[in-house]
């Protein structure tokens, strides 16, 4: 199984498509939360269309959502998926991961939480910074933004079987890989 991860899209119609066609060949798309609204401490970003992205998504049937900090019960409405949850527990293939946007509790509360659940990958958004490391023998997760990089470059994520990269937008080349 292949998973895609993507998180704070902020409406960017351009840069979204980007990601969902580099990610187009996964099994199952996660997105981190922050779709649609680009919220008041950000600069619009680039190709803002959050209606245009709306009618995209709610086309696509293989993304899973968190509920982010800028999203709303309007956005759900619109993408007509549910954006409900600021956090899921998924098992998929191998991996059992803890999803959440990130913005309530801080990086013990969520190790807590994982190994309390028996979770292998952590995977955030909220903080625009690619992350990708182990802590504790639980893999933590960031992709970055998709629109909105706070350390540069806009990115995305792939986890496979074995292993798990990071993977600029711009030009696709490979950020970072960590071995399962």
């Amino acid at each position: 199984m292949k998973i895609g991860v993507m998180s704070d899209s902020h409406g960017s119609l351009a840069n979204s498509l980007k990601a969902l066609d580099l990610l187009d060949d996964c099994d199952l798309i996660i997105h981190l939360g922050d779709v649609l609204y680009h919220g008041p401490r950000n600069d619009l970003p680039d190709d803002y269309n959050p209606k245009a992205l709306a009618e995209i998504l709610s086309e696509r049937e293989d993304i899973i959502y968190v509920r982010g900090n800028c999203d709303s019960d309007v956005d759900e409405m619109v993408i007509k998926r549910d954006l409900s949850k600021d956090h899921r527990i998924i098992d998929l293939g191998k991996y059992r991961l803890y999803l959440v946007h990130g913005y309530k509790e801080d990086e013990e509360q969520r190790l807590k939480k994982a190994k309390a659940n028996k979770v292998d990958i952590i995977a955030t958004g909220h903080t625009h910074i690619k992350d990708l490391r182990f802590v504790d023998g639980i893999v933590l997760l960031n992709p970055g933004s998709t629109s909105i990089a706070k350390d540069v470059t806009k990115s995305v994520a792939k986890i496979y079987d074995d292993r798990i990269d990071l993977i600029n937008l711009s030009d696709e080349s490979l950020i970072k890989t960590l071995d399962l």
